[in-house]
Formats: structure tokens, C-alpha cells, sequence
């Protein structure tokens, strides 16, 4: 049994398999993706795992979820500042991390993306929102989501309280658009996601489960609406 089959058994996905234009994609990235994050992001959509680990998708419904999106091109540029500076710790070349994933406390998922030609052989590595803190993971996608929801996996910036229910996909609506060329930003839906990453970046302290706070929703409604 692969992983993805065992994620699917784990947590079902409430949609019909999504077709994706992955020659499309890949041109607008410039790389190949794995194939298990393809046939993982056709299975599932776009969405959100636990309320809490959100994957890049092609069709996210906001900037900030969209695999080719700007966020990947953002947070790299922020890691090779910390890794020229020594102002954090980054135990990879920023070069070769790509970032894939977010969770609902500001920790990034990346691709170690190295050998940059064989993406089936990248591992995934995921930093701190608030410290210096890294974790690597020496298998795929859907590998990882498996090992973290059953609980074989621990990653120590993760809340324990991730476990504390049965594994679920909450999805989001997609954007079904041709693929843009990376890094281009285009307007969408609002998910809970998206305002949690964008409400830390901008200095909000902001829960990571459960219900939004009003104010945040509405300073981010406010600055992208202008």
C-alpha cells in the first residue's frame, strides 16, 4: 500500500480526484514536482488537514495557499537573508528549499530540493514560526501527513492537541485558472489558512485552531481591499 492510499484510508477525500495541468505548472515553476505531491494534490484538492497543515496548491484560493503563488519566492528571500546574516539558523541552503506547506501556527513546509532533477528523492524540512528550531523528514508528502497524523512522527513545533481528534480534510474552493507564471499574485476566497499566515506575517497574534478573532478578519479585509 502506498502512502497516499494510506492517507486516503487515514482521512478520505470529500471530492472527486481534480485534474490538474502539471506540464502547465511545472513550466510556470521551472522544476519538476514529485509525483506523490501530484497525485496527493489531484486526490485532495486544495484544503486543509486538521485544521492545521495547509499544502500549496495549484488551485489554492488565495495567493498565499497557491503553489505557484508568491509565497515560496518570499519566505526563500527571507531565509537567505537569515542564512547570509547568521541571523537564524537555516540548516539548508535557501537555494534548495522550496516551500510547499504552512501550518496554522506560521511553520513552513519545504522541499529539500536536492538532486534539484529527481524531485521523487526530495526530503521535507519544516523551521519555527517564533525560534530557531528545524525538523527534516526523509520521505514524501503524503509519507509525512501519514507518520504525523498517526502520531509516529512527532514533529516537536507541532501542538500535541494535533492528535487529540481523528484526522480530517476540510477543503477550500478551488480557483480553476490556467496556470500563471510563479510568483504572480491574483485576488481569491478568503480562507481561515490564508488570514492566519498573513495576519503573523504582519505582526497579529492570532490562535493557531478555532475561530479568527473579528479584528484580524477585518484589517485583513481592510488591507486587500485597497
Amino acid at each position: 500500500m502506498t502512502d497516499l492510499e494510506t492517507l486516503i484510508r487515514l482521512c478520505p477525500p470529500p471530492n472527486p480526484p481534480m485534474p490538474i495541468d502539471w506540464n502547465g505548472i511545472e513550466a510556470g515553476l521551472g522544476m519538476p514536482l514529485p509525483d506523490d505531491y501530484k497525485a496527493l494534490a489531484e486526490s485532495y484538492g486544495p484544503g486543509t488537514f486538521c485544521d492545521y497543515l495547509t499544502l500549496y496548491h495549484p488551485h489554492g484560493p488565495t495567493e498565499y495557499v497557491t503553489l505557484t503563488g508568491p509565497m515560496p519566492t518570499r519566505i526563500r528571500a527571507q531565509l537567505r537573508t537569515d542564512y547570509d546574516r547568521g541571523t537564524h539558523p537555516v540548516p539548508y541552503d535557501p537555494d534548495h528549499l522550496f516551500a510547499f506547506g504552512v501550518t496554522g501556527n506560521g511553520e513552513y513546509l519545504f522541499w529539500i530540493t536536492d538532486p534539484a532533477t529527481d524531485s521523487n528523492r526530495w526530503r521535507i524540512a519544516v523551521n519555527e514560526a517564533r525560534g530557531p528550531r528545524w525538523f527534516t523528514y526523509d520521505g514524501t508528502a503524503a509519507g509525512f501527513l501519514v507518520s504525523v497524523l498517526t502520531g509516529e512522527t512527532r514533529v516537536p513545533q507541532f501542538p500535541q492537541s494535533l492528535l487529540e481528534v481523528p484526522p480530517t480534510f476540510t477543503p477550500s474552493h478551488p480557483v480553476l485558472l490556467k496556470p500563471q507564471p510563479y510568483d504572480r499574485l491574483a485576488s481569491a476566497p478568503v480562507d481561515t489558512a490564508a488570514v492566519r499566515a498573513w495576519a503573523r506575517e504582519n505582526g497579529y497574534d492570532v490562535p493557531s485552531r478555532g475561530r479568527v478573532p473579528p479584528d484580524i478578519l477585518k484589517a485583513w479585509e481592510n488591507s486587500h481591499n485597497h
